[in-house]
C-alpha cells in the first residue's frame, strides 16, 4: 500500500504528534508499505525510507514562535505525483485543509486524526466567543473523512457529541526501552536543581504556551523552599514564564532530546502536569516509563492514564490547595515507592507496537469504508439514470 500522510507538524519538531508519526512510519516501512509525508518544509527529505515532501512555510502574525504551512495547491501536485492508495491527514487545520480538499476532489480514501484540542485553547487566548465557529470548522473538515481517529476515550465522547462521524480511538504508546529508570543521572539532577540536589525535583516537559497553564505551579515554590522545578521545552511564553518564576528554585533547560531527555525524566522525582487542554499528553506515559509518578490536574484524557494513589496523584484544576496537598502526599516514602513502581509497570503495557499495528488496521478499514460508500453512490447513480 502507498500512504500519503499530510501533517501540520513533522521533524525536526519533537511534539507528541511527531513522536506518534515517527513510530507509525517505522512500523509501516518494516511492513514494506510505501509512505510519503507532506509537511512544512524544514529541510527534512527522508525518514526511515519514507519520502518527506516539504511545502512552503510562513510565520503567522499572532504566533511568531514557529512557522506554519498554509493551504496551498502544491498539495494537489504532490498527491498527483505520488498517487497514493490512501491519504491520512493528521490534525487538519491549515495545510491539512488542502489535504482534505484534494483527497476529496481526487477521490482518494481519506482518514483524519484529531490531536490538538484547538476549541479548548481558545479559552486561553481570549477567543472563546469563536468556539462554536471553530467546532463547526473542524467538524466540517473531519466529516469529509471516511474514518476519523482521536487519542483518548474522553475526546472521542466529545467529538461524538459534536457530531463528528465514524470516530475511533488510536491508542497511546511509549518507547519503554528509551524512557527507563536506569537513565537516572546525578549530574543531570544537579543541573536540573541548580545544585540543590536534596530538594524534591518536579519536572514539566512540553511546549511553553498559555494553554499549558505552567504559571499555576508557582504557588508551590512560594510555599516550600525544599522544592525545585525544571521546565523543559520552549515556546511563545518562555520570557513571560521566566519572569513569573524569577526568584524561585526554577531552571529553564530549553529543549532536550534523546538521551538528555530520558535522563531528565529519570533524574527527577515527579512530573507535574497542570494542563487540562490535552487530547492525551504523551509526556505522562514517558514519565511513567521513567519510573516517575505524575502529579496532574484532573481532566478526562489525563484520568485515563493516571490512577490517583496508584500511578500518580490528581488535583482539582484551578485549586492551588489541592495541588499543594497532592505534593505533600509524596512525603510518604512508602506511597512514593509504590507510585514509582506502579508507574513503570503500567507504562510497560504500552509499547508503540500496538498503536503502530492499529494504524495499519485503520488504514485497511478506511479502504473498506471508502469502497462501500463508492459502491453505494454508484448504485444510486444507476437508479437515477434508470428512473
Amino acid at each position: 500500500m502507498k500512504i500519503a500522510i499530510i501533517t501540520e507538524t513533522f521533524l525536526p519538531s519533537t511534539d507528541g504528534v511527531v513522536t506518534r508519526l515517527k513510530e507509525s512510519i517505522k512500523y509501516l516501512r518494516k511492513q514494506e508499505h510505501e509512505v510519503v509525508v507532506i509537511a512544512p518544509d524544514f529541510g527534512v527529505t527522508e525518514y526511515e525510507g519514507a519520502i518527506v515532501e516539504g511545502v512552503k512555510t510562513t510565520k503567522m502574525p499572532f504566533y511568531r514562535y514557529r512557522e506554519f504551512s498554509l493551504p496551498q495547491r502544491r498539495v494537489k501536485e504532490l498527491l498527483q505525483k505520488h498517487n497514493p492508495d490512501l491519504v491520512h491527514v493528521v490534525n487538519p487545520a491549515l495545510v491539512g485543509v488542502s489535504g482534505v480538499y484534494y483527497a476529496d476532489k481526487l477521490n482518494y480514501p481519506l482518514i483524519a486524526s484529531y490531536h490538538t484540542h484547538v476549541p479548548k485553547y481558545l479559552d486561553y487566548y481570549r477567543l472563546y466567543p469563536f468556539k462554536p465557529l471553530v467546532w463547526w470548522y473542524f467538524r466540517k473538515l473531519h466529516n469529509y473523512a471516511d474514518v476519523n481517529l482521536c487519542t483518548s476515550k474522553a475526546i472521542k465522547k466529545e467529538l461524538d457529541e459534536k457530531n463528528f462521524h465514524n470516530v475511533s480511538v488510536w491508542d497511546r504508546g511509549v518507547a519503554v526501552d528509551h524512557y527507563h529508570p536506569k537513565h537516572k543521572n546525578e549530574a543531570m539532577r544537579k543541573r536540573l536543581t541548580g545544585g540543590k540536589t536534596a530538594n524534591k525535583l518536579l519536572i514539566f516537559v512540553g511546549r511553553l504556551a498559555p494553554e499549558k497553564e505552567i504559571h499555576k505551579i508557582r504557588p508551590l515554590l512560594e510555599r516550600r523552599n525544599d522544592l525545585s522545578l525544571a521546565i523543559v521545552g520552549d515556546g511563545p511564553v518562555k520570557k513571560e514564564l521566566e519572569e513569573t518564576f524569577k526568584g524561585t528554585n526554577t531552571i529553564f533547560t530549553g529543549l532536550l532530546h534523546g538521551e538528555e531527555l530520558a535522563q531528565a525524566f529519570a533524574s527527577s522525582d515527579a512530573l507535574i502536569f497542570p494542563s487540562v487542554t490535552e487530547t492525551l499528553g504523551l509526556v505522562i506515559l514517558e514519565s511513567m516509563a521513567s519510573g516517575l509518578p505524575v502529579i496532574a490536574a484532573k481532566s478526562g484524557p489525563t484520568m485515563e492514564q493516571v490512577e490517583d494513589g496508584k500511578t500518580g496523584l490528581l488535583f482539582e484544576n484551578e485549586n492551588t490547595e489541592s495541588m499543594i496537598q497532592a505534593i505533600q502526599r509524596l512525603e510518604d516514602e512508602g506511597l512514593y515507592r509504590t507510585l514509582c513502581e506502579n508507574a513503570r509497570e503500567e507504562a510497560e503495557k504500552y509499547s508503540w507496537q500496538k498503536p503502530s499495528e492499529q494504524i495499519l488496521e485503520y488504514y485497511y478499514q478506511t479502504l473498506k469504508v471508502y469502497e462501500e460508500q463508492t459502491a453505494t453512490t454508484s448504485k444510486k447513480s444507476k437508479l437515477k439514470v434508470t428512473e
